[in-house]
């Protein structure tokens, strides 16, 4: 009897945890998908103020008078609030498993095959969950005045002069350059892991090419994102 239900049982774990996997995976081609699209709007600020104010308000009265004002964005954000929710447990519920099934004696010969970005992923995606906060309140939630009274108007009517005035202090493009640093080696490591999941790992070349995409995707969105706040903060020099 205890041989036909110990199978059964490391079964149900196994596509169980497959499960969590495919959730991680997928909540992160979402993820994937809205930088991409958010990188490009930032792009529209090296156009200028007028580009980048009109494609910012065009964002909040897409699809009227289907939906209402600022109704596609708050669309996205719900799908990424959901897909936050559903990468974050997985996440948990993937590193409490693997710490009770993997003996302390075996870490140390498991980091030795590994990469500094699979070894950072847990304390990289903390570091960019305080971002994403720290960066909702500067520019979208709270806006707080942090470039002296005489912009505040300016800045409340105009997103480029906000994010103008914003990345003309070294301190805030610090912050910005360090949080595209753990995005970059959090997706190199995420999308290998995803195509992992996914089956597509079954040969050396096929390991081999999702390495390449992971570093390719990476390095695009890592410096696509940077462009715009370096190229503010020389101009203001």
């Amino acid at each position: 009897m205890a041989t036909t239900t110990l199978p059964a049982k490391k079964k149900g774990v196994a596509s169980s945890s497959i499960g969590l996997k495919m959730l991680m995976a997928g909540t992160g081609v979402i993820f994937i998908l809205y930088v991409l699209l958010h990188m490009y709007g930032n792009l529209k600020a090296l156009a200028g103020q007028e580009a980048f104010d009109t494609y910012a308000h065009h964002l909040r009265t897409f699809g009227e008078p289907m939906l209402p004002y600022g109704g596609l964005l708050w669309i996205v954000r719900i799908v990424l609030i959901l897909a936050l929710v559903g990468h974050v447990y997985a996440a948990l519920r993937l590193i409490a498993r693997n710490n009770a099934a993997r003996p302390v004696k075996y870490q140390v010969k498991k980091n030795l095959g590994s990469t500094l970005a699979s070894r950072t992923m847990r304390w990289g995606g903390l570091a960019l969950f305080a971002f994403v906060v720290f960066h909702l309140i500067q520019f979208t939630i709270v806006k707080p005045n942090l470039y002296g009274a005489a912009d505040a108007a300016a800045i409340k009517d105009s997103p480029y002069v906000m994010i103008s005035a914003a990345f003309a202090m070294w301190w805030v493009l610090l912050i910005y350059v360090l949080a595209m640093v753990a995005l970059g080696m959090h997706l190199y490591h995420g999308v290998y892991s995803a195509s992992q999941t996914m089956g597509l790992n079954n040969t050396a070349t096929a390991r081999a090419r999702a390495r390449a995409i992971g570093a390719v995707v990476a390095a695009v969105i890592v410096v696509g994102f940077l462009i715009p706040p370096v190229y503010i903060f020389i101009d203001s020099l």
